[in-house]
């Protein structure tokens, strides 16, 4: 049996847990959280934008702490899994490491390329997995769509147009600090940057164009400069001040021999399928997949399956690995300095 230690008790806290709750072999043994309230069990005044809402819950039989120094010296844990706000990522993240623990640690990787590699040094010294929840292509549509530029079934890609927006997120605090969250180019873009940079690799260039807010992207447009016979890849994102439309992500991706659409959005408050997930082929067809429920919880249960199973076995994950979550903070970080520069942007080779 792993026995897992969760650091912070906040929405992706709990929807971790539940998560662990759904996979067989692990076993949340326990939780670190300075609210007290929530370290008692009562999750009622936790919210996210999906899942279900936070309640009170039994936590008995699961050691509790205030302090992650006194977590990481209960010598029965097999892995920390924190999901504490990013700019917290990498020190905590090393800690566990040097304590000789795996760990798996909520996306964002860090704040910054510096931290990321920090973390990932860490692992090496320590001989131990550094896992990032990055779990869009454990959303049934990417992975879908992953599957099948990765079968080659329909030849090479060609390109790929991404999209993710969502009204401004009062609900969660610090959003809007370089410091602690990021702002939408690292809390909510990042998503596509690791899936551009799991399907297409890390581009030669980058051009953005949009707005700022304190200091943060805002809201943008950019394309990825691939060289002259790569792909052509774009993504917009970012946050719009009106909550009629909460949120919107979706994708058409280009192939030699199909196209892979998708589009979903909330709207008044009501989940609405735009574009239903869709391959349109060489020969005139619309093929539409079975994907399964629909619940975003299933996807992170997959990727949790997926954390275990790396523990268990201890080897590495194709789409958790970190340094494809580096590169991820990378790509982020060479759009907002497009952004701020007005130019182009190119990345080390």
């Amino acid at each position: 049996m792993i026995r897992v230690g969760i650091a912070g008790l906040g929405f992706m806290g709990m929807v971790h847990y539940l998560s662990y709750e759904k996979t067989r072999g692990v076993k949340v043994a326990a939780v670190c959280e300075q609210d007290k309230r929530r370290l008692a069990g009562d999750w009622r005044g936790i919210q996210g934008n999906f899942g279900p809402a936070g309640r009170r819950m039994d936590l008995s039989g699961v050691a509790k702490y205030e302090h992650l120094d006194e977590m990481l010296a209960d010598d029965s844990l097999d892995l920390i899994d924190i999901t504490l706000p990013p700019g917290l990522h990498g020190d905590i993240a090393v800690a566990a490491l040097k304590a000789g623990r795996h760990v798996f640690c909520e996306k964002p990787m860090a704040l910054t390329v510096r931290d990321c590699r920090r973390m990932s040094e860490a692992a090496k010294r320590a001989k131990k997995l550094l896992m990032v929840g990055h779990v869009l292509p454990f959303f049934p549509e990417y992975a879908w769509a992953y599957k099948t530029i990765r079968s080659g079934k329909y030849g090479k890609v060609l390109g790929g147009s991404f999209r993710r927006v969502i009204s401004d997120p009062a609900w969660l605090p610090h959003f809007w600090s370089a410091e602690k969250v990021g702002g939408p180019m690292l809390d909510l873009h990042v998503h596509d940057a690791h899936f551009i940079r799991l399907v297409f690799g890390l581009p030669q260039a980058v051009v953005s164009q949009g707005r700022m807010r304190k200091g943060l992207a805002e809201f943008w447009h950019s394309q990825f400069n691939y060289g002259p016979k790569g792909p052509i890849v774009e993504a917009t994102s970012g946050v719009v001040r009106q909550q009629g439309r909460s949120f919107d992500h979706g994708f058409e991706i280009h192939l030699e021999q199909a196209t892979l659409a998708f589009q979903f959005a909330v709207i008044g408050g009501k989940p609405c399928t735009l574009c239903e997930p869709m391959l349109l082929d060489s020969k005139g067809n619309v093929l539409h997949p079975r994907l399964g429920s629909g619940d975003p919880m299933d996807a992170f249960r997959t990727e949790i399956k997926e954390v275990s199973r790396c523990v268990r076995e201890e080897s590495r994950s194709d789409i958790l690995d970190a340094s494809l979550a580096r590169d991820a903070i990378t790509i982020c970080q060479k759009q907002t300095e497009s952004l701020q520069k007005g130019r182009a942007i190119r990345f080390k080779s």
